[in-house]
């Protein structure tokens, strides 16, 4: 018998992750999704499995071998900010080493390919803090083993977030304007809608081909308008 496809969502309870889980619920020949969270989810579905605390390899591991799944891809929609995590270093445990973290595990059990949302401008050589941690999240994720890896570099994602973020919240209302005078090499900085970012997830999800592809905001539209 054929394993069932599987994803593990990382992030499934997030601003892009809780629109990419919807999105691929409502493929009806969509994966299997796994989901560790750390709060429990607000929907339930058939081919969802919510991993409470599942954040280490042997609940995954089980909950894949109870489902009789195989491990296609890991997409990874973790992401918190240095005021909500408390200090720089908590950040860097969230941002950085939780999304290696898992990765390293998704590889172990067989998924070929990883898709990340980062953020336009992500270098590890970047002088700004925020830019180098999620360089250092799209390296290292590189350097795991995957044959195929996807990094999502939005700028401003635009959409309800479940928390406050009030730098957030202007960026967001003064987007229209920022987003016409973003012209040129400046179109990659554009805010853009949160659920495009998910599609774009969903699309690339199982693409053929290998290496690393870096995505931003005219290669985010194009696959989530195709």
């Amino acid at each position: 018998m054929t394993p069932r496809p599987a994803v593990l969502l990382a992030g499934a309870t997030g601003l892009v992750g809780g629109l990419a889980l919807k999105r691929w619920l409502a493929k009806a020949d969509g994966p299997l999704l796994l989901a560790p969270v750390r709060r429990p989810l607000a929907l339930t579905h058939p081919r969802l499995l919510a991993l409470p605390g599942g954040w280490d390899e042997t609940a995954i591991r089980t909950a894949l071998e109870s489902q009789g799944a195989q491990l296609q891809a890991y997409a990874c929609c973790l992401g918190t900010t240095i005021r909500q995590a408390g200090s720089r270093e908590a950040f860097l445990e969230v941002d950085r080493d939780l999304v290696l973290a898992l990765g390293g595990i998704a590889h172990r059990l067989g998924a070929r390919q990883a898709l990340l949302v980062s953020s336009v401008g992500a270098s590890a050589q970047s002088g700004n803090f925020y830019l180098r941690v999620k360089g250092e999240a799209e390296r290292g994720l590189g350097a795991l083993g995957f044959e195929r890896v996807d990094c999502l570099r939005p700028g401003l994602l635009l959409g309800e977030r479940g928390e406050r973020r009030p730098a957030e919240a202007l960026g967001q209302r003064l987007a229209p304007l920022a987003n016409l005078l973003a012209r040129g090499p400046l179109r990659r900085y554009r805010a853009i809608a949160a659920d495009d970012v998910a599609a774009a997830m969903v699309g690339l999800c199982g693409r053929n081909g290998d290496g690393r592809h870096v995505h931003e905001y005219d290669a985010i539209k194009a696959v989530a308008s195709g």
